[in-house]
């Protein structure tokens, strides 16, 4: 019962992450009087309506969270990582959290290193799986790059541990628009905002925020006050693209004219189910081989699932959906790799 209460409250945390659209800007289509919108697939995300159908459904259904999960651990070499400056490499920390070595620089993608995606300390989503890479063993981070406000994908103690433990401002941190002043509510400085398509230049680094299919909300009363975004990092022979979170959309062909190639692209392939509730803001493993294809990807890493159970699949469902889509597609493993939480990767050597 009291596993079933805390699956509930779960998928209530994730409904307060959830908005309706609004008329578009005058201006940018994606701007509105209030915040923000969508602007491809007719964007419609589910009322309160829909919340209590979802919920209805689920009863007698098996809980994800009632399943034991035993995820083997992967391997990494935190001395090597804390050295490394000349090699581009990808660690899988868990959710969508990426340590991502390129240029020189040590990129954090959305990171998340609590035991809980939620405000409240004892209940919301809980951790399966610990992190891949503890915070205290991450090399010096140059950049952290925030995709949208939702508490698995920003989460406060993780941001000023992180900010605490490399010393004040020497971390950059970059977040769509609208989110400067929660990070000035943390004490947290040295932030750039940015809107969809622009550009900031990091020594020979360049970091470009990029639009995806999504949605904000930190509090019941702040539906797309806040922008949303996926990253490009462009460096001398490698080129990388994180998405966050994103439903399926001609985004991905936009960012591959205007950046691709792509060495690497970091695709969501979980939390997809119902298909009906979440088709609009989650792509599944079916979608996410698509959206590698539209990227214009070498190859792609998998993210966004093993860690917090937010849907209705299993938590080791979407590696098995992915290995299926994959081979109706004809790519290859190495193309569209699945890593163990922890396990990095070393994907090639800058040009010089």
């Amino acid at each position: 019962m009291i596993m079933k209460v805390a699956f509930i409250f779960s998928t209530i945390i994730l409904f307060i992450n959830t908005a309706s659209a609004q008329d578009m800007s005058k201006m940018k289509k994606h701007h509105v009087e209030n915040g923000f919108v969508n602007i491809h697939n007719n964007y419609k995300l589910p009322g309160f309506s829909d919340m209590v159908k979802w919920q209805w459904e689920r009863i007698g259904m098996e809980n994800p969270n009632d399943i034991e999960y035993n995820f083997p651990m992967g391997e990494n070499d935190p001395e090597f990582l804390r050295q490394n400056r000349t090699k581009n490499t990808v660690t899988w920390i868990g959710q969508a959290t990426l340590l991502l070595q390129i240029g020189g620089k040590n990129i954090l993608t959305d990171p998340i290193f609590s035991e809980r995606a939620s405000p409240f300390e004892n209940i919301g989503p809980k951790r399966h799986t610990k992190p891949g890479l503890a915070l205290e063993d991450l090399p010096p981070i140059d950049i952290v790059v925030i995709s949208h406000n939702h508490y698995d994908h920003l989460d406060t103690k993780s941001l000023m541990a992180l900010r605490k433990r490399d010393g004040g401002d020497k971390t950059v941190f970059m977040v769509p628009l609208g989110l400067r002043e929660w990070f000035d509510d943390t004490n947290i400085t040295n932030v750039i905002e940015r809107d969809w398509w622009e550009e900031t230049e990091f020594d020979d680094v360049k970091v470009v925020s990029v639009p995806v299919q999504h949605w904000s909300r930190r509090s019941m009363f702040s539906t797309n006050d806040t922008l949303w975004c996926g990253w490009v990092v462009v460096s001398p022979g490698f080129r990388f693209v994180f998405l966050g979170d994103t439903g399926y959309t001609p985004h991905f062909r936009e960012i591959a004219e205007k950046y691709g190639p792509f060495d690497l692209a970091a695709i969501p392939i979980g939390a997809y189910e119902p298909r009906w509730f979440m088709k609009f803001s989650h792509i599944n493993p079916e979608e996410s081989v698509k959206a590698h294809i539209d990227l214009n990807a070498k190859r792609s890493v998998a993210m966004h699932w093993g860690t917090f159970v937010l849907t209705n699949e299993p938590l080791d469902e979407p590696p098995l959906k992915l290995k299926e889509e994959r081979e109706k597609a004809g790519l290859s493993e190495e193309e569209f790799f699945i890593l163990r939480h922890g396990d990095s990767r070393v994907m090639s050597e800058p040009d010089k």
